[in-house]
């Protein structure tokens, strides 16, 4: 005789289920991503931040006995390294002992530990974070304010014209961000309004950090004005992004004040021609009557500024004097940067100059796409005008920059590690 199984309805077999199928799904979720988290951050650079936590941990022992400047100074500039590492270690503890719980043949340690999978992956994601920024050094220049250098490349008269869009997009961008600006140069073409080249000084400290993102070279792509059969066109513009300096070298500059013959900014009187000369172009009688512009070459880099906007002669020499020594900074650091771009090359890192094309703005699809960190965005009106859409565009290479820093780091650590090995 047939046993007939008691009737359950579908709706309760379905709520039965439920809890299970949570829970399946949520085991398959915690597997693969233990997985990204055990990969997600390289060895080589927990190592180094190891090593530097341990190095804190070695002064706060030394300093708590025997104060010292040079020592407290080193200590303060770790600190952040060793919390970072730190709080790192707990998340991964307190992810170790999940995986732990999960596997429990308690149901009710099993549920808790389901519910605290995501909040904790998501605490590592931040320490690693975290841990990832505080190795990367600050940039020496990062605190200044900085010049904004624009001139037209390739394509005649519509990349004069693009170059002095450029100069607008930043200025709009700088008075929506509440950074102060100059124009400390602006040549244009004899009987035209093309720009030849331009120089906005950014005079608010930490202008460098905002925008050493924007160096390189803008491509656009449009149908000029004077294009009768209306084909697009490609032109370009350079943008060099030099840090500034104060006229007396002092302010919180330390290493980098160009009165110590050791600092990026020291440039010898010596080695620099000066010569002063009548304005061309535009300005009126007494602009090109007297001999108010000022024309400096750095003999040993080949280097010339040449400053004549300015009524007075005196005015234009600080111009240029400031100038002068922002190119020969920027200049040094990129020699210094050389080698370690040699090395991070073979790890797919780099560092993009100013002679690479770094960005394309293209005016019949009204998209601008950034060849660095790879976005696209579709408001290049927003953009052109200084907009959230430009500052959007300008954290996403923000962000690749500080990616490629941390490649960067890992490079050097292993090359370290390889020679340490070898001697």
């Amino acid at each position: 005789m047939s046993t007939s199984l008691p009737w359950i309805c579908a709706s309760c077999w379905r709520a039965l289920a439920r809890p299970i199928s949570r829970r399946l799904n949520v085991q398959r979720r915690v597997q693969s991503t233990a997985a990204s988290v055990s990969d997600s951050i390289s060895p080589a650079l927990l190592s180094r931040a190891r090593s530097l936590a341990s190095e804190h941990a070695s002064l706060a022992q030394k300093l708590a006995s025997d104060y010292d400047a040079e020592a407290a100074k080193r200590l303060g500039e770790l600190s952040t390294t060793a919390r970072a590492i730190d709080d790192y270690d707990k998340a991964r503890s307190s992810w170790d002992e999940l995986q732990s719980l999960l596997k429990s043949s308690d149901q009710e340690l099993k549920e808790l530990a389901e519910d605290d999978v995501k909040p904790t992956h998501e605490k590592i994601e931040q320490a690693e974070a975290a841990l990832k920024s505080s190795l990367i050094p600050t940039h020496p220049f990062a605190h200044l304010p900085c010049l904004l250098e624009i001139k037209p490349g390739a394509g005649g008269d519509e990349a004069a014209l693009f170059a002095g869009d450029l100069l607008r997009m930043y200025e709009a961008y700088c008075a929506k961000n509440g950074l102060r600006t100059t124009i400390l140069k602006y040549d244009v073409a004899e009987g035209g309004e093309h720009v030849q080249e331009a120089v906005l000084e950014v005079e608010t400290p930490g202008a460098y950090g905002i925008l050493r993102c924007e160096a390189g070279v803008h491509r656009v792509q449009r149908v000029p004005a004077t294009e009768s059969k209306g084909r697009t066109h490609t032109s370009a513009a350079s943008v060099l992004v030099l840090p500034a300096v104060p006229d007396d070298g002092g302010g919180d500059l330390g290493e980098n004040s160009f009165n110590d013959p050791r600092s990026d900014y020291y440039v010898d009187p010596k080695d620099v021609r000066s010569e002063v000369m009548r304005s061309s172009g535009a300005g009126g009688q007494h602009v090109n009557k007297t001999e108010s512009a000022v024309r400096l070459t750095h003999e040993p880099t080949g280097t010339v500024v040449r400053v004549e906007d300015g009524r007075s002669q005196v005015k234009n020499r600080e111009k240029a004097w400031s100038l002068l020594r922002s190119r020969i900074a920027q200049s040094k650091r990129e020699e210094r940067e050389e080698e370690l771009v040699r090395l991070r090359r073979g790890a797919g890192a780099g560092r993009v100059g100013r002679e690479n094309k770094v960005r394309t703005y293209n005016w019949g699809q009204q998209r601008v796409s950034d060849h660095r960190s790879g976005i696209d965005s579709r408001h290049l009106d927003d953009i052109m005008d200084g907009g959230d859409a430009l500052e959007q565009v300008m954290s996403s290479v923000r962000t690749w920059m500080a990616e490629q820093e941390v490649l960067g780091l890992i490079v050097e650590h292993e090359e370290e590690t390889k020679q340490t090995k070898t001697e």
